[in-house]
């Protein structure tokens, strides 16, 4: 039906009898003709978004109190459900929280010992990886884990679990002009467990 619809009167035997292509001349703009927005041009700011521009101008200036939690992907790791491949699964433990050193140091956190993770939803404990491939004032843990759960049915996961960190979120977080939930870039507190 589409191709009857298009501009160049095609029908599906068409483009069975021409099973390598067919030749439709040079490219015609169609923009126009799809284009439905109020002005008929292609809107890059709406006003919603433009009006938002002076509160994150002042998000940009704010550091925040407490450190700062942010996700992060890994190679092996990019999907949770490559988490129970046991080809994927060997190496060291990829759910770990990075901290900046002189933020480990502040804390009293130590590279591999464990620590408490908390925010307004909840805690999790994590193992600690000190390096430098976070700025100050920024944690990172990985999306994507906590295979201990009820219900996952993840056998090779289950092994290396690692932690859910949704599970530091109460769902009261939300983006003020999308209205979706903020799961990055939230305030944590951090602290080594004795």
């Amino acid at each position: 039906m589409m191709l009857r619809l298009g501009p160049y009167d095609l029908v599906l035997d068409d483009l069975l009898a021409h099973p390598h292509g067919i030749d439709l001349g040079p490219l015609r703009p169609r923009l126009p003709q799809v284009l439905k927005t109020p002005s008929g041009k292609v809107e890059l700011l709406p006003a919603p978004i433009a009006a938002d521009l002076p509160r994150l101008r002042r998000a940009l200036g704010e550091r925040p109190a407490a450190l700062v939690l942010v996700g992060r992907r890994h190679l092996r790791s990019n999907n949770s459900w490559m988490h129970n491949i046991a080809k994927l699964n060997g190496g060291s433990n990829r759910c770990t929280l990075q901290v900046h050193p002189d933020d480990a140091a502040r804390l009293g956190l130590t590279d591999g010992a464990p620590a408490r993770i908390s925010a307004e939803g909840g805690g999790l404990e994590a193992v600690v990886e000190v390096t430098d491939a976070v700025r100050t004032g920024v944690v990172s843990l990985p999306h994507g884990w906590g295979h201990d759960r009820e219900g996952a049915r993840m056998t090779v996961a289950a092994a290396t679990p690692g932690v859910n960190v949704n599970q530091l979120l109460d769902g009261s977080r939300l983006d003020p002009l999308s209205g979706t939930a903020v799961l990055n870039g939230f305030p944590v507190d951090v602290a080594p467990i004795s």
